[in-house]
């Protein structure tokens, strides 16, 4: 009897050195006995995207991460409704059907944020301060809505609802008692950064929420740790998301 051929899976994003998932997925196929493989792709532009996916005819779907999450949708030909309304997408599944080969989006990260973080939403977490705006933070504000968290964006630069580091005022930061960081500031092996803003206002009654997982404790989650903020970083999202990603790949 032939062999079942390996199925591949994998992770589009540049630069990929801190990735978690090649590692989580290839520890899953092994313990569970699915004949598969989970690839890095470390495109250094999006527009390589479609040679690499016709280098692999046996690739199911793959996850996208940092800064493609967004870009990515102009190659896709269908995108699961929650990911249009967030504008951005973290998992593609390849649909191949007599030689023809079907592209369809989803966004797994708000599900997976949602669940990491409502344990720890207390009364008057109220509204929340997301640092940065890139594709991870459509899914957090999105995510935070259906909370019932009232967000706002923080930049560099301020613009139409979307707060600068340098206005992050006495008075915001007591009423934003939610910050989530959805910057790469901090990830390895720049360890030694992380977003500006006044953490000498943070205190107890603050949530400190930092997307990356790589270091386990992040400098904006020890800094915040300091003045007794409670803070947790991305890697129960991760695992999350990575779940969904598994169970969109495996559906009919």
């Amino acid at each position: 009897m032939a062999d079942t051929p390996v199925l591949i899976y994998g992770l589009i994003g540049y630069p990929l050195t801190h990735s978690f998932s090649k590692n989580y997925f290839n520890e899953k196929f092994k313990a569970e006995g699915i004949n598969a493989r989970y690839l890095n792709f470390e495109l250094p532009d999006i527009g390589d995207l479609m040679e690499a996916i016709s280098e692999y005819p046996a690739l199911q779907g793959f996850n996208v991460t940092i800064p493609y999450k967004e870009q990515v949708m102009g190659y896709l030909n269908e995108i699961d409704p929650v990911a249009e309304k967030i504008g951005a997408v973290n998992v593609v599944k390849i649909i191949r059907h007599k030689g023809s080969m079907i592209l369809k989006g989803y966004n797994s990260d708000v599900v997976g944020f949602c669940d990491s973080v409502r344990p720890l939403l207390k009364p008057w977490h109220k509204k929340a301060l997301i640092l940065g705006t890139g594709g991870a933070s459509k899914a957090v504000y999105h995510g935070l809505i259906d909370l019932g968290v009232e967000p706002v964006l923080v930049s560099r630069t301020n613009r139409d609802g979307v707060l600068a580091y340098g206005e992050l005022t006495p008075e915001i930061m007591n009423e934003y008692k939610v910050v989530v960081n959805t910057t790469p500031l901090g990830m390895y092996p720049h360890m030694d950064e992380c977003p500006d803003i006044p953490y000498q206002l943070l205190t107890p009654e603050h949530l400190c929420y930092d997307l990356l997982y790589n270091p386990d404790v992040t400098l904006f989650m020890k800094r915040a740790a300091d003045y007794g903020a409670v803070t947790k970083n991305g890697l129960e999202m991760l695992l999350l998301q990575a779940f969904v990603s598994w169970n969109i790949w495996n559906s009919k």
